[in-house]
């Protein structure tokens, strides 16, 4: 089973002893992520008119195909924890996320987020 030949006789046994001397590489470059594509503004607004007193929190002005907007809405709610729906052309999620939507609209590659009142 062994082949009689030890490391030291091994015909890559010198090839390592002359590892030490070859020179350091250069270092693998970072691959630069790219960020995350999207629309130029969202305007996010609380809405309690014609919803029994429920609140809601309003995302317009985004700009998306219907399909994409479909894909925001899911996003949105599984990051905020909430449910929500499409209306027209905008995305209406339950309750006052006016706080913490901003940074998750940002994350998704909005370049502008207004809140408004």
């Amino acid at each position: 089973m062994s082949s009689g030949k030890s490391p030291s006789n091994s015909p890559f046994g010198a090839l390592e002893k002359l590892r030490d001397q070859l020179p350091a590489g250069t270092p693998a470059a970072k691959p630069i992520a790219p960020e995350p594509k999207g629309p130029a503004r969202a305007v996010v607004r609380l809405e309690r008119k014609q919803r029994r007193g429920k609140e809601v929190t309003v995302v317009e002005k985004l700009g998306l195909k219907q399909t994409e907007l479909e894909q925001w809405c899911k996003q949105l709610k599984q990051a905020m924890g909430c449910g929500g729906s499409i209306e027209g052309d905008a995305i209406v999620l339950q309750g006052d996320l006016r706080a913490r939507l901003p940074d998750a609209l940002t994350k998704l590659g909005v370049r502008s987020v207004t809140v408004s009142g």
